[in-house]
Order: C-alpha cells, then sequence, then structure tokens
C-alpha cells in the first residue's frame, strides 16, 4: 500500500498520478511501458496517466501523489491508503477500432464508449484517435446516438412547475457578441424562464461567464442557481459546478489543440448540454463571415439543418438565426470592455454599440415567441420595450444581486497603444480571428481588463494615422507580444 498524497497541480481535466522512482512498494517498471495506472481503495478506483518523479520532496518513496483533478475525483482523503494495479484497456476501445475503420457505430456501442471517456478510462492519444475517426465520418444517425450519450453521461436538471425553459446558444468565433447578457434579463423580464450556463473562455478574448464575472459572482451551485432562476426567471452563470454533459468537456479538451470542429461534433456537443440543462425551448445563432467559424451561406444551412434534425428526436423545439459574422459585435474585446458595452446597450445609453443592441433584440424577440401569449411576428417589439421601458436593466440588476458580487473588482489594463490605420479610406474589413488572437496576446480573458476597444468598424472613413483600435493591458509582456502581433498584421483592412 501507499499513502495518497494531493499534489495541488492543475493536469486541466487530465488524470495524472506522481510515483518515485524509488518507490518502496512496487516495480516502476511494471507499470512504464503502460503509461498509466489504476489507484485504488475501498470501491473506489481512478485511472491516471502516470508520471515518474526524482524528487523525494514532491512525492515520497512511500506516496503516490495525484494532480488536482486526479485528487478529486478519487474522493479520498490525503494519507489514505491506496494501492496500485496495471490498467486495463477499456473493452470500448475496439469499437473506435472498428469507427477508424469506416464502420458506422450503433447508440449502444456510441454509448459504451462516451461512458468509458466519461469514467478517464481513456488516454488522450486514444480520445483523439476517436474524435479523428468521427471527424472522418458520421452519419447523421451517429450524431443523434452520441448526443444521447453525451446526455446520459452527466447530471440533468429538472424544472418542476416553470413550464417552457428558454435558452440560447451562439456557435461562437465573433468577438464581443455577447448578446446572452442583454437577452436573458430582457427574456427573464417578460417572464420566461431563462437558466443560463456558460462557459469560461478556451481560444476566446471571453466567454460570457468570463464578462458576466466582471459583473457579478458566476461560480453559483447548482441548487442555488434553480433558486435564483425561480425567483428571478433567469442567471447567467459558470457551468462547471452542474456537470452537464462531463464527456462533452473531456472530449473538447483534446479538440481544441488539434482544431477539431465539425458540425457533427459541435452539434452533439451543444445539443448535449442545452437537453441536459432542462431547455425545452432553443434558439441557436450560427454567424456567417469570412473569418467566423461558418463562412458560407450553404454551409450555415447544412449546419441548421443537422441541428434540426436532432433537435427534433430530442423532443426540443429549435429554431435557427443564421447572422452577420463579417466582424466583431460592439466595440469591445475582452471581459470590462465587453461588459461596458452590455451596460451600455441595457442602460439605453445613446453612445451604446447598436450593432450589440439590435442583434441581441432580434435574438430576445425570437425567444419571447416561444411563449405562446406572444403573437408571431411580434417578439421583437415586445423585447424593445423591455429593454426601452428599463424593465431589462431592472432584471439584470435582479440577477447580479442575487448571485452577489464578483470575486474581483475588475478595471481596465492601464498600458493603452493605438493601433493607426496606415492610409486614407474607408475600413473594408476586420479579421474576427486576428482581432481575437491580439486581445488573447493582451491578456484577456485572464487579466479581465485586457483586450480591443474598437474605434472603427467595417464602413467607417478613417485618415492615415488615426487610430482604428486601441489595445489594453496590465503587464508589460502582455503588452508587448500584443503590439508586436499588430505590427506584424493588425487585421483591419483600409481601402482608399
Amino acid at each position: 500500500m501507499l499513502t495518497l498524497r494531493h499534489l495541488a497541480i492543475d493536469t486541466v481535466r487530465e488524470n495524472v498520478a506522481f510515483l518515485n522512482r524509488r518507490c518502496t512498494r512496487y516495480h516502476v517498471e511494471d507499470f512504464l511501458g503502460l503509461g498509466r495506472v489504476e489507484v485504488r481503495n475501498d470501491g473506489r478506483s481512478l485511472l491516471a496517466v502516470l508520471n515518474i518523479v526524482d524528487d523525494p520532496a514532491i512525492v515520497a518513496p512511500d506516496e503516490i501523489g495525484l494532480s488536482d483533478p486526479a485528487f478529486g475525483q478519487l474522493g479520498l482523503a490525503a494519507g489514505s491508503a491506496v494501492h496500485l494495479v496495471p490498467p486495463t484497456p477499456p473493452e470500448s476501445f475496439e469499437l473506435v477500432r472498428a469507427k477508424v475503420g469506416g464502420a458506422a457505430l450503433t447508440d449502444e456501442q456510441l454509448a459504451a464508449i462516451i461512458r468509458d471517456v466519461t469514467d478517464q478510462r481513456y488516454s488522450k492519444i486514444e480520445i483523439a484517435a476517436f474524435l479523428i475517426a468521427c471527424a472522418s465520418f458520421m452519419t447523421t444517425a451517429e450524431v443523434l446516438g452520441l448526443t444521447r450519450a453525451m446526455i446520459a453521461a452527466g447530471t440533468r436538471l429538472h424544472w418542476e412547475g416553470l413550464g417552457t425553459i428558454a435558452d440560447k446558444h451562439c456557435i461562437g468565433g465573433i468577438p464581443g457578441n455577447r448578446t446572452s447578457m442583454i437577452v436573458v434579463p430582457i427574456v427573464a423580464a417578460h417572464g420566461l424562464p431563462i437558466p443560463k450556463t456558460s462557459s469560461r473562455a478556451i481560444t476566446s478574448p471571453a466567454g460570457t461567464a468570463d464578462t458576466m464575472e466582471v459583473l457579478a459572482n458566476v461560480d453559483v451551485p447548482m441548487e442555488r442557481m434553480q433558486a435564483l432562476v425561480r425567483e428571478a426567471k433567469g442567471c447567467l452563470v459558470w457551468g462547471g459546478h452542474v456537470r452537464l454533459s462531463p464527456a462533452d468537456d473531456i472530449l473538447i479538451s483534446v479538440e481544441r489543440p488539434l482544431a477539431i470542429d465539425t458540425r457533427e461534433q459541435l452539434v452533439a456537443s451543444i445539443l448535449s448540454k442545452k437537453v441536459a440543462a432542462g431547455s425545452t425551448h432553443l434558439l441557436i445563432d450560427i454567424p456567417v463571415g469570412p473569418s467566423a467559424k461558418i463562412r458560407s451561406a450553404g454551409d450555415a444551412v447544412r449546419l441548421r439543418k443537422l441541428f434540426e434534425h436532432v433537435g427534433d428526436r430530442l423532443g426540443l423545439t429549435l429554431e435557427v438565426a443564421i447572422t452577420d459574422g463579417s466582424q466583431p459585435v460592439g466595440r469591445g474585446i475582452g471581459p470590462v470592455l465587453e461588459a461596458r458595452d452590455v451596460m451600455a446597450v441595457l442602460r439605453n445609453d445613446p453612445a451604446g454599440p447598436a450593432d450589440l443592441k439590435e442583434r441581441a433584440l432580434l435574438l430576445a424577440g425570437r425567444i419571447l415567441e416561444f411563449d405562446p401569449a406572444v403573437r408571431g411576428g411580434s417578439g421583437n417589439r415586445r423585447a424593445r420595450d423591455l429593454l426601452e421601458s428599463g424593465a431589462a436593466l431592472a432584471s439584470m440588476e435582479r440577477i447580479i444581486a442575487l448571485q452577489g458580487p464578483p470575486p474581483a473588482v475588475a478595471t481596465l489594463g492601464s498600458l493603452v497603444a493605438e493601433i493607426a490605420s496606415p492610409a486614407d479610406g474607408i475600413v473594408s474589413s476586420l479579421d474576427c480571428y486576428r482581432l481575437a488572437r491580439i486581445a488573447r496576446l493582451a491578456g484577456a480573458p485572464t487579466d479581465k481588463g485586457a483586450g480591443i476597444d474598437l474605434l472603427r468598424k467595417v464602413g467607417d472613413p478613417v485618415r492615415r494615422g488615426e487610430p482604428l483600435y486601441r489595445i489594453h493591458a496590465s503587464t508589460n509582456a502582455d503588452f508587448t507580444f500584443a503590439q508586436a502581433h499588430a505590427a506584424d498584421d493588425n487585421g483591419v483592412r483600409v481601402v482608399g
């Protein structure tokens, strides 16, 4: 037996065990070829990637160390006695081999794979094999089966007595597109429940949870979230506590580095979480543009049809809005700047970004028409009334008060650089991907005050030397990285 040690190492959704090379209880060589180890005690077990340690200050010869995610999943106290066994390869991996060979998998086979993925029985290499095989060939039936399997592998919320449960989701890729923070208070002010669980940014300068955390606490336990939805009709919280479709979080952690983002996996990912969240009515926003995730109208229609087919089979009332993704939305890119834009719209500030306002009203109006009491075509007018009357602002203020104050006060980065136009002319395009990259290099979203403040949008005139946007950062290193990237290509095209 070995003594369990908790190591404060964040291995980002991967279970990692650390064993001293001079282990007194086991021959390290017995595990080296496998690359993994199974840790067991008292009916609990955990499969983990194995790292070998030579420094006894990290892990002593009679200890096994577990990283943060692994220690939390095993659920034993530090100092517990555990033993090690060679891991048994998951039987479902034979199904992955079949998929690599071009086979179409049944619902039961996909469920077996997803159960093992959720139980952390797959290594990242094995998960990558499954994802690449699915990216190469996947039937519509398999997309539905994968979605069902991902729903079944996690928590499923129920909202007894609330009737219609509305939700929205944008497939992403457009900086500043923080419409959820306007849509939720509008819909909640109308009285339609809209529990919005959002993710933190992985590759973007801000997720909805990151931006909302400028204004309020988003780290809300599931029971508290359900209570505040009953009280305020809406919320804007981080989804990490709810464990909705945990297999999706694991798959995404492998998809991102491999740049795998197929429409089939996108649909399964989004719909599994929305069904698990208890949504009955869902609006999907698909932005289309030259630097968006979806770049043509034809691709948008094909994705819409897949969403509609799978959503219908899952019992969702689902609509899709195909929107303009040709440039960033609003003026801010980064949590503090995006929160500024959101609140300007909710406060009916004449200087607030009109594109963010109109986009949010379009989406909110579509959602309000899920309510049988709202006549078809009148949703936008109702949404506009709720915004312009101040009801949406009051709704947002109530949600903020119930969720509680943010963990820290976030302020705009004090290091500022203006990126100037190289010529006289008209702004013809803004590269969403490039601008998002510059904002991330400036420190967003980890540094909530970092990002880009856009001063020109498509169609605006500009003279040589006038600023196109401002970079904000808080540290010299981030500031230097962002400026260098902007100097190489600032992401804005100006034509004479």
